[in-house]
């Protein structure tokens, strides 16, 4: 089985997948959160800085691209091959309300005949292997047996399916019959993502589709960063790499925002890993509650350090 890190912006940046891979058993992929490109192709400095490889060294990381342009798709593509990869990923699945109402990421689902065009003009105009990140459509289930037909049109590297529509963000039910017409039907490999919160989830999951041989895990790695290690061994994370990991990402995010934007970035960037991190333990309202109080560094390592000390993984 193979097991890739999902593109969740803000969260599984390069400082997170560098601090995971000190920590814990590879993945095999490393999906970067997304690129919004413009129309000369140029990246940002701060997408320079996640994507440079001599800052992921160790990593099979791919670019992910955020656009319905194909000309700003292809001038990104071509910068990217200039750095070096090889593998690029095009989302179709972001839910965001700012990013669909442009008819990006998941919006550009409900335009099959515009998304048919583009996808014609981007696989003509590069060499590069090109996998999707696809939601099955933006309203309605049935929608997927419109977008399918035209994923199989083209030569895919692999073809990402989150089972829900746009407007389920990120509730209700991954809709798994929807997700076995895919798996069965498409021309490319078949990659799971959503709702891998445990390694029991991951054994019903491969229990139904015993030919599955890749899955994307975002927020349950991003809840519990041990869960591939689970999966693998079939044994509880120990506190102890959880905080090893959480010293990784934190000095991580010290020596990178704290001389240049001070302490309030990194209590942000920290809090919100929290937000998914803090699920695993015990008593988690109670120290959610005081880690989301820390306005210093101070107070926040010493809520951290407490927390690990005093309260149980559950």
């Amino acid at each position: 089985m193979k097991y890739y890190l999902a593109p969740m912006e803000g969260v599984t940046g390069r400082i997170f997948r560098n601090a995971y891979h000190a920590c814990f058993p590879p993945l095999d992929k490393y999906f970067a959160p997304f690129i919004t490109p413009n129309d000369n192709g140029r990246l940002s400095p701060r997408d320079y800085t996640e994507l440079d490889r001599d800052k992921n060294q160790g990593l099979f990381v791919v670019p992910q691209i955020l656009t319905n342009h194909e000309d700003a798709f292809l001038s990104t593509a071509g910068t990217l091959k200039e750095m070096g990869y090889r593998e690029i990923n095009l989302n179709l699945g972001c839910p965001s309300g700012t990013v669909v109402s442009k008819g990006r990421g998941a919006g550009f689902l409900a335009f099959p005949e515009e998304l048919d065009r583009f996808l014609d003009h981007i696989f003509s105009g590069t060499d590069l292997k090109i996998s999707i990140k696809t939601r099955i459509g933006k309203e309605q289930e049935e929608e997927f047996e419109r977008l399918l037909p035209i994923y199989n049109r083209y030569p895919l590297e692999e073809l990402i399916i989150h089972p829900r529509v746009q407007k389920d963000y990120y509730k209700n039910t991954p809709r798994m019959a929807i997700f076995a017409e895919g798996f069965l039907h498409s021309a490319s490999p078949v990659c799971y993502n959503g709702d891998i919160f445990t390694a029991a989830d991951e054994g019903r999951l491969t229990a139904r589709f015993p030919a599955l041989d890749r899955i994307m895990l975002g927020r349950g790695i991003a809840a519990n960063p041990g869960l591939l290690y689970e999966i693998q061994t079939k044994e509880p994370v120990a506190k102890d790499k959880l905080w090893q990991f959480h010293q990784q990402l934190y000095h991580g995010y010290k020596d990178f925002f704290l001389p240049t934007s001070g302490e309030r970035v990194v209590l942000f960037k920290m809090k919100e890993i929290w937000s998914y991190m803090i699920s695993g333990f015990s008593d988690s309202r109670q120290w959610e509650k005081k880690i989301k109080k820390a306005q210093t560094l101070r107070t926040y390592e010493e809520a951290v350090a407490s927390l690990f000390e005093e309260d149980g993984l559950k």
